[in-house]
């Protein structure tokens, strides 16, 4: 993994290095499903909840990297 004052997608790279993946140009539901050691209906049903958005691309939607930066960042857990 390259340093997190370097990585474009600093979080995300962070994942994918412990989970021994590579940083790919786009992801599919399943890979994103993968990533978050979850299943592809909890992909789906961010999805449908607004906090995952997809680019819709032929064939099926995909997800760039910068998608599950946006979604790491934003995905804070309010302890409140």
């Amino acid at each position: 993994m390259e340093n997190t004052e370097t990585a474009k997608y600093p979080m995300l790279e962070a994942i994918l290095a412990l989970r021994g993946l590579r940083l790919q140009p786009m992801y599919t539901n399943r890979d994103v499903a993968m990533i978050f050691e979850v299943c592809v209906r909890a992909i789906q049903n961010w999805i449908t909840a607004g906090r995952l958005t997809p680019r819709d691309l032929p064939g099926r939607w995909k997800f760039f990297p910068e998608d599950i930066e946006a979604f790491l960042r934003h995905s804070r857990k309010d302890n409140s």
